[in-house]
């Protein structure tokens, strides 16, 4: 019986133990999130691409090699967001992620017409003003209202062989990711 105490006093040492090497790295983790390492590499509404090869260090590159993406960051209080993008790829997606990583909405090419990249994300403030002066050159633009005013915009597009590793590339240099003033 004198097992059972022994047993118990043990289990809670580990415990805390444990507990108390998550603690002290817990800091050492928090400054390594997606939203600190792509601040550090560039600011809001630049776009930078995944390479493998050069950011490997700096950001998060896909796990799949089939997959190639480019991201940027933005700050819907200074407006909202257009993303452009000109090309064909055989498939491309969309992530919008908040500041601490949660994926807050998706789409992909097979929802859009005619495949093409031409997204306007806003708030629901900036929405409502939209609706009452309809921008013209937004006329093909999709629409995407979320309650993130920072966070994470990423794209990614299949390469399924090395044919279409040069449409690929074009297709992620030639994204713009703009600021559309308040107004």
């Amino acid at each position: 019986m004198a097992r059972l105490p022994y047993a118990l006093l043990l289990g809670l040492v580990g415990a805390g133990i444990v507990h108390l090497a998550i603690l002290f790295l817990l800091p050492s983790y928090s400054v390594r999130d997606a939203w600190t390492r792509l601040s550090a590499v560039a600011e809001p509404y630049d776009t930078v691409r995944f390479d493998r090869e050069r950011l490997a260090q700096q950001v998060p590159v896909p796990a799949d090699p089939f997959i190639e993406a480019a991201a940027c960051r933005f700050d819907l209080s200074r407006g909202s967001l257009h993303v452009r993008g000109e090309g064909s790829v055989p498939f491309w997606s969309m992530s919008v992620y908040d500041h601490q990583g949660l994926n807050v909405f998706s789409i992909s090419d097979r929802a859009t017409p005619d495949g093409t990249l031409d997204f306007t994300v806003l708030t629901q403030a900036q929405m409502q003003r939209m609706r009452t002066r309809f921008a013209s050159d937004l006329g093909q633009s999709v629409f995407i209202e979320t309650d993130v005013e920072e966070g994470i915009l990423l794209l990614r597009v299949f390469v399924p062989d090395e044919t279409w590793e040069g449409a690929a590339t074009a297709f992620l240099n030639g994204i713009s990711c703009e600021p559309r003033p308040l107004g």
